[in-house]
């Protein structure tokens, strides 16, 4: 089973999907797609480690999901944009090729056997239009990935003001 959960910044889109997690399982995993960028960056995911408990076990991958043994889990991958954004530097800015290795992690993991995965993810072209080029070519390719992603989801939620709104499943 795969649950999409997307929204704005803010929207509650992380809580609803823990939530959700433990209502599903009481030992979910968390997989943190974000890189270190600087320290407040790290106090941010220091945090963010700290609102979860000991039914929680945390794993810290940025790019490559699918060296994650998902079978029989539950697990949180949280979340699509800092992932694509690893994809997106690592291939300096290049679109096609972070969506081809994204879309490709993708299907390794949801091929693993009896798993559930909650995915977390950004709307960011809802808002204003991005002022630079490089902007604009990551609004595309998250875009483009999330259009995928709920394709291939079982259960999209989007996520307004705290309140999820099913769209799929």
């Amino acid at each position: 089973m795969i649950y999409l959960v997307t929204g704005g910044e803010r929207s509650g889109k992380s809580s609803y999907a823990q939530k959700l997690a433990l209502e599903l399982s009481d030992s979910p995993i968390y997989v943190a797609t974000a890189r270190k960028w600087d320290s407040d960056f790290q106090n941010r995911i220091d945090r963010h480690q700290q609102e979860r408990d000991e039914r929680w076990t945390n794993v810290e991958e940025e790019k490559y999901l699918s060296k994650i043994d998902f079978s029989e889990k539950t697990a949180l991958i949280d979340c699509v944009t800092l992932w694509l954004t690893n994809f997106f530097v690592d291939h300096k800015n290049d679109v096609h090729l972070s969506l081809e290795e994204a879309k490709k992690e993708f299907l390794a993991i949801a091929k693993q056997q009896n798993t559930t995965i909650i995915i977390v993810t950004n709307e960011i072209g809802m808002g204003v239009h991005a002022e630079t080029h490089i902007g604009r070519k990551f609004v595309e390719l998250q875009g483009w990935m999330n259009q995928f992603l709920a394709e291939n989801a079982d259960e999209v939620v989007l996520m307004v003001s705290g309140i999820p709104v099913k769209i799929k499943g």
